[in-house]
């Protein structure tokens, strides 16, 4: 179990700073120009892939490396290592909008799969 955040020890602990980055020795599975698709999942818990994203396609744009799973990590305390990505999607695919525009949101791996 993990420790209990004290109101008053707020300020000292983001003074602090900390990086949820981690080594990893998994590869990556997506490089930069990869296509993409974010699973359809609807978990009952914590979760940090918008539901407005779910079962749509993109490309991967960037590969950050391996970061701490928050959803693991809230569910269990767990520190597990997932690559992190910056994925490009297109108004068009997200909201069938007739737009040049594109949301670009960083995704962890075990959201998305290769998109067919």
């Amino acid at each position: 179990m993990m420790p209990v955040l004290k109101a008053e020890n707020v300020a000292v602990v983001l003074s602090k700073g900390s990086s949820a980055k981690m080594e990893s020795d998994a590869a990556s599975r997506f490089k930069p120009g990869d296509k993409v698709r974010a699973l359809n999942i609807h978990p009952v818990d914590h979760t940090r892939l918008p539901r407005y994203v779910r079962g749509r396609a993109g490309e991967v744009m960037v590969d950050y490396g391996a970061f701490i799973f928050p959803d693991e990590h809230a569910r269990s305390g767990k520190k597990i290592a997932q690559n992190l990505y910056s994925v490009r999607f297109t108004a068009k695919e997200l909201w069938s909008a007739q737009t040049k525009n594109v949301v670009y949101l960083d995704l962890f791996d075990h959201y998305l799969e290769p998109a067919k």
